[in-house]
């Protein structure tokens, strides 16, 4: 039987990924040059975490 797990432990993850999202759809709205970069990075982080996701179950 597996212990009950809190609120926080499960909603953790995805909240630290809509936040990361949401900052990099802001940072691509309000600038160019190195913002650029850094909306790209900010919004490749959800799309990596269902890679990783997808890798993790096939195992």
């Amino acid at each position: 039987m597996s212990r009950a797990r809190s609120l926080r432990s499960i909603f953790a993850w995805p909240l630290l990924i809509l936040v990361i999202g949401l900052a990099g759809l802001v940072i691509a709205l309000t600038g160019d040059g190195w913002r650029d970069a850094a909306s790209w990075a900010a919004l490749s982080a959800p799309v990596a975490a269902v890679i990783w996701a997808m890798r993790a179950r096939r195992c």
